[in-house]
């Protein structure tokens, strides 16, 4: 009654299902003011029925003619609240004294009694058994019973039935079948609160599950556990001291539910699938020609590529002019090679990466700078030693003419192509997934980059040998900054080295500082 009282002072009003031993059986005190707390709670009773005669017999016993009963005179105290003496040796609570004329159908319902007297029938069977054995007639019955051996074996053998109908039977181990009632208290969708059969306990459970109800007069069976289940994708933390429940908890990141309790890591080409019970592999992506990335240096290129050609053109149409001539034919078109190619490796790094286009970018990728700043390095040199020598002496310097320029620049030249070939030898080209870079916080967003095996830093050593050719080449256009204008594209020169030199300043942190992606190169 209390836990109820404390139920409904917490204003827990149908959020417990109560579920009550034999002790609450079908007790209405309990659940006096409070039937709302107590509605839908089960509970049970040791099987009971009525035995024919028993409530006439019971309800006529009275202090004269059942004084046989050494405890009747107590039991009618007790339950009359009274005494049929107010003095004693022990302190009275109670100065009301019985009249001997209380109605003895008042006790308590004559089931209680039933109750109580199924144990004496249970032993009175057997027993009768062991009177009818022992003492085959009514001669020497007392010495006979006080002898009488193996009454343990006459209990676990007995057979037989009460008056109620109710088989009384023992097992080898001398206990009683259980047999109980299963009642459930209804104080809604009724017009008298009380305890209904709901069902019975035999040796097997039958329910009467249509005459169930649970909080709110509904029919369906509420949940009665713990914990409620995990979802997919989601471990089982168990609760320290309560084996039984457990708090759910989600496989975050790149985890996946490997089993009820255990959450592993996907391998590192692997992300979880939507509901986390397993991996899948991380889509793989590259630099495609339709991206905005590789459509507008492509169309850049396109355009460098047609100027360029243009140039050629016209230096071949005009070869033998006094310009063309002037400007210095060889180096001119060794220089127009180099542009060219610096507009083509555009392409090979749009191109899907393998083994054949990764060789192509090691060797063009530093190349066409290589080539472009080889030559105006050997042009701006050139002008230098002229001058400086004219200072000095009227004698022309060596290694002026063109066929000398063009060794001095193929020389130059060959120092990147030695580079690039030592690097094949040290590490051949090859193709990489990169997931590392483009793995992020969540896993739906990531992605496999499919690039050719070349470091940053190896990108910035193969222009390392071009950007040396530059610096040198900007000293040189600084040193002939003063010649006459006759040779006026020293001039020229030298304002395209200082532009290049910002250029690359600007270049170099920004390509170390910016994140992988398959739009990097």
């Amino acid at each position: 009654r209390q836990i109820l009282a404390a139920a409904k002072r917490a204003d827990q009003v149908g959020h417990f299902l109560w579920v009550g031993s034999d002790t609450w059986g079908s007790k209405v005190s309990p659940l006096l003011q409070q039937e709302d707390v107590a509605e839908g709670a089960i509970t049970i009773l040791p099987k009971r029925a009525t035995i024919e005669g028993f409530d006439t017999y019971f309800t006529s016993r009275t202090l004269e003619n059942n004084r046989r009963n050494v405890w009747f005179a107590e039991y009618w105290e007790e339950n009359f609240n009274c005494k049929l003496t107010i003095t004693g040796s022990k302190k009275e609570d109670t100065d009301r004294k019985c009249t001997a004329q209380e109605c003895t159908g008042m006790l308590f319902p004559a089931q209680e009694c039933t109750r109580m007297l199924f144990p004496v029938y249970k032993d009175a069977v057997p027993s009768s058994g062991m009177h009818k054995d022992a003492v085959p007639s009514a001669q020497g019955c007392s010495s006979q019973l006080r002898n009488a051996q193996g009454c343990s074996s006459q209990l676990r053998n007995a057979q037989g039935c009460c008056s109620a109908g109710t088989p009384v039977m023992f097992n080898k181990n001398g206990d009683a079948p259980g047999r109980y009632d299963i009642f459930q208290f209804h104080s809604s969708n009724t017009s008298t609160p009380g305890y209904r059969l709901v069902g019975q306990w035999a040796d097997d459970l039958q329910l009467n599950v249509e005459e169930v109800q649970w909080g709110g007069g509904l029919q369906a069976v509420p949940p009665s556990v713990c914990s409620q289940p995990c979802r997919p994708g989601e471990r089982k933390k168990m609760v320290k001291g309560m084996p039984c429940c457990w708090h759910c908890e989600l496989c975050d990141g790149y985890q996946y539910q490997a089993d009820e309790v255990t959450c592993l890591l996907c391998s590192y080409n692997e992300r979880p699938n939507e509901n986390r019970t397993g991996c899948r592999s991380i889509p793989i992506i590259k630099l495609e020609w339709h991206s905005p990335w590789a459509v507008i240096p492509v169309f850049l290129a396109m355009l460098g590529i047609v100027a360029t050609i243009f140039v050629v053109a016209t230096f071949i149409r005009y070869n033998d002019t006094p310009i063309v001539r002037a400007s210095g034919r060889e180096l001119s078109y060794v220089l127009l090679t180099g542009i060219f190619l610096c507009y083509i490796i555009t392409f090979l790094m749009i191109a899907k990466p393998d083994v054949a286009v990764c060789s192509f970018r090691r060797i063009f990728l530093g190349l066409g700078m290589c080539i472009s700043y080889a030559a105006l390095l050997t042009k701006t040199n050139r002008i230098y030693r002229i001058f400086e020598q004219g200072k000095k002496s009227v004698t022309a310097p060596r290694l002026i003419s063109p066929t000398s320029q063009l060794a001095i620049t193929s020389s130059l030249i060959s120092v990147q192509l030695l580079g690039v070939f030592v690097w094949f030898a040290v590490d051949p080209p090859n193709i990489i997934v990169d997931y590392d870079e483009q793995k992020t916080m969540n896993p739906e967003q990531a992605r496999g980059v499919l690039k050719c095996d070349i470091t940053d830093l190896q990108i910035i050593c193969s222009l390392g040998y071009s950007i040396l050719l530059m610096v040198t080449c900007t000293v040189y256009a600084i040193k002939t900054r003063g010649v006459p204008e006759n040779f006026n594209e020293a001039k020229p020169i030298g304002f395209t080295m200082y532009t290049t030199c910002i250029v690359w300043l600007a270049f170099i942190p920004i390509f170390f500082g910016t994140a992988q992606s398959a739009e990097k190169v």
